[in-house]
């Protein structure tokens, strides 16, 4: 089976008694991710990719040489390499996460089957820990590789098919890992593989992939050797088939499976972040990351979510956050759990409980109780706002530089956050701070 006419020459130089029995039929994989390219808005928020966000997807095949095995040139992907060398791709990403600022970028990895089914997913997430506690999701290697695919804005990777694909839907590829010796060097695979940009991994991340996303021009018709046929592989298999078994051809058309909308996987950030901000007025800038280059501008507070791996990071935190629905009976809802937060960690000035994609519930030590919506105009796309965490940042730098919302008021700061502005309203109760209500007043003195 082929998928394109320059496979069958190829093949006619180092098999010529294959020629006969081999079949052009198009690639069935590359026409069920055509085919889903109106949905990939779909994808993205299925992955919780927020608007203006960029999804970088990182793949891997499974060869020593891939990205999760190059650290020496052995070891097979295991995370330490047999000849004393460490994996690129485990050592990389937690420097990704680290790097790349939270709500600018979602980071998504696609391993290949065999390196799941070779060392077992509890070993891949031990290997990966870090990396997943700060925002990485794993992606299903069967079943949900194609659409994250679809969702990437770019991706990272080796000489396998995921990243050679990822170039034929005009997504811009960054290798990690070219695999040269173990390609035929007059395949278009090995030409993508020279001409791709390479990563230095040992150099700063976020400058390489910035420009990555900025010089990328696509080929004019870059899946032109991925096949001969887009579309048509359902009708050339099924032809086939049915001559190979001498029967009819069915006259309904032949068709693909579609690819299935993938279930809700947000990312889910428990390591601390170090926010940056600056304010001017009721604008204020914000950029949330695990590190800041060294000349960065503006405060920086540290924010930490309450199921962090490190408690101790909780007794230095200035902004404490979670999320949940606001009637759950575990943490007694918003009012409560912040007033708990705020009377656990002594030194903690504010606690954030995110009850949606736009909206949080925020208790300042000083201020009380606060509530904060953001609704981008009329869209309806639960992704069109920022991480209302990032927003509850914005408030602390506000109220920390003087700001402040009258009992009963209304306040609308401007968040810019993730390439846009976001209005959002803080809200404060009647009554004055030390009186909006017991539950803080309890809380503290126990």
């Amino acid at each position: 089976m082929l998928s394109h006419p320059e496979q069958l020459e190829r093949l006619r130089r180092v098999c010529p008694e294959a020629v006969d029995v081999s079949v052009l039929a198009g690639d069935p994989c590359f026409d069920r991710m055509l085919a889903a390219r109106p949905y990939r808005d779909r994808f993205r928020r299925a992955l919780g990719v927020r608007r203006g966000q960029r999804l970088v997807v990182l793949n891997s095949t499974w060869n020593p040489e891939g990205f999760f095995g190059s650290g020496s040139g052995s070891g097979g992907g295991s995370g330490h390499t047999g000849g004393g060398g460490q994996d690129v791709f485990p050592s990389l990403l937690p420097r990704l996460a680290a790097e790349l600022p939270a709500d600018d970028y979602r980071l998504a990895a696609v391993l290949h089957p065999n390196i799941w089914y070779g060392h077992g997913p509890g070993q891949l997430r031990a290997w990966l820990d870090q990396a997943l506690r700060s925002g990485l999701t794993l992606i299903d290697p069967a079943h949900a590789w194609r659409q994250a695919l679809l969702a990437a804005d770019a991706v990272i990777g080796d000489f396998g098919a995921v990243s050679y694909y990822a170039s034929a839907l005009g997504t811009p590829v960054l290798l990690a890992a070219d695999g040269q010796d173990r390609l035929d060097p007059e395949t278009p695979l090995a030409a993508f593989v020279r001409d791709a940009p390479r990563l230095d991994p040992y150099g700063p991340l976020r400058p390489q992939v910035e420009r990555l996303l900025a010089a990328h021009r696509p080929a004019a018709d870059p899946a032109e050797f991925v096949t001969s046929a887009p579309g048509a592989s359902a009708a050339l298999l099924r032809r086939h088939f049915y001559a190979l078994m001498d029967l009819p051809e069915p006259t309904s058309p032949a068709l693909l499976e579609p690819l299935p909308l993938p279930p809700y996987d947000p990312p889910r950030r428990t390591v601390p972040l170090r926010v940056l901000t600056r304010v001017a007025g009721t604008d204020i800038v914000v950029e949330r990351a695990t590190e800041h280059p060294y000349d960065a501008v503006g405060d920086t507070h540290l924010a930490v979510h309450e199921e962090t791996r490190d408690p101790g990071s909780l007794e230095l935190a200035d902004v404490i956050v979670r999320e949940g629905p606001p009637d759950d009976p575990r943490l007694g809802g918003p009012e409560v759990w912040t007033a708990e937060a705020l009377g656990r960690h002594a030194q903690c000035a504010m606690a954030a409980y995110v009850t949606g994609p736009h909206d949080c519930t925020v208790r300042s030590r000083e201020h009380g109780l606060l509530r904060m919506t953001a609704r981008p105009g009329a869209d309806p796309d639960p992704g069109a706002g920022a991480d209302p965490a990032a927003y509850a940042s914005a408030l602390y730098a506000w109220l920390a530089s003087g700001g402040g919302v009258p009992p009963g008021g209304v306040v609308t700061l401007r968040v810019h956050v993730a390439a846009g502005v976001h209005p959002v309203a803080v809200t404060a109760p009647n009554g004055p701070p030390g009186r909006r209500d017991g539950l803080q007043q309890a809380a503290w003195s126990r």
